[in-house]
């Protein structure tokens, strides 16, 4: 039994993973590649201006559906390039991710570091208003906000953050919880380190993994949020180029001009299917008990 053993081909674990189906995010990773790109760069590779009007070329169709090279994926009603007004609406896209992602995520970590170690009747309160947050519906809050600032894209991200830190709150708060338990904290404790030292060096940095695939899976939801409210007329007002915009205003040439609603619509179900792929992909990665 030992010599077959021993004539067994021992298979590295670096190879078995690598050949492994989906261990590598390459379409997850570049399509948030260029998702990134088009938001940061968008209005200056755009080949035309996304706001121009221009009759007298409305409706001309892509270059695949018979169209000419000066517009790739057309035009709308107005005369305007889509290929330009979707760079630009990922400009939009990304900003409301990126804002609502980034103070979303830090005012949750504030409130879990604050529930989950100090705990007592500070964490009842502080779960009980991320609760009463997450009831609270999305758009009902939308239209409140609207109704009091106005529109905007600063007030598209005020609404995605009132309705994201609660979810960042409740699942960190946990992580916090378990992390403080144990021993390295507990000896960090005993050894003289403070309440601020065991904080700052232990359970931040332990909690970074978490924080991370939550942000990742929360960009999508912004996507597809800021999508919806511009759709419903209360995001990001016209004529600003937004993909939620762009479907609104394409979905009465659906028989007529297909291209409008279709060009916004899959833009936007690529980026939130490759973002929900890479934050799957970067939970396994970051799991240790995946990683076996």
């Amino acid at each position: 039994m030992s010599s077959a053993l021993a004539s067994t081909p021992r298979i590295r674990p670096g190879l078995r993973l690598r050949r492994r189906p989906g261990r590598r995010p390459w379409f997850s990773g570049t399509v948030m590649a260029i998702f990134a790109f088009c938001g940061l760069f968008g209005s200056v590779v755009a080949p035309h201006d996304p706001d121009k009007v221009n009759l007298s070329q409305s409706l001309k169709p892509p270059v695949f559906a018979g169209g000419t090279a000066t517009y790739l994926l057309g035009t709308d009603q107005l005369g305007r390039d889509v290929l330009s007004r979707l760079l630009t609406g990922a400009q939009v896209s990304f900003l409301v991710a990126a804002g609502a992602v980034l103070i979303g995520g830090a005012i949750g970590m504030l409130v879990a570091l604050l529930a989950g170690y100090t705990g007592g009747r500070l964490d009842a309160v502080l779960t009980r208003v991320a609760d009463a947050s997450m009831a609270f519906p999305v758009v009902l809050l939308a239209i409140v906000i609207v109704a009091i600032y106005g529109k905007g894209v600063t007030v598209v991200i005020a609404v995605l953050v009132v309705a994201a830190w609660p979810q960042y709150a409740r699942v960190l708060r946990s992580e916090v919880i378990r992390i403080r338990t144990q021993e390295f904290v507990t000896m960090s404790r005993v050894m003289g380190g403070g309440r601020f030292w065991a904080i700052t060096r232990h359970v931040v940095p332990n909690t970074i993994p978490t924080l991370l695939v939550l942000a990742t899976l929360q960009i999508g939801l912004a996507i597809i949020a800021e999508g919806s409210l511009s759709f419903l007329g209360i995001g990001v007002p016209p004529p600003a180029a937004s993909w939620g915009n762009m479907l609104a205003d394409g979905r009465n040439f659906l028989a007529t001009a297909w291209w409008l609603p279709v060009v916004p619509g899959v833009a936007l179900s690529l980026t939130v299917l490759a973002a929900n792929l890479f934050g799957d992909w970067l939970r396994q990665a970051l799991d240790p008990a995946t990683r076996r």
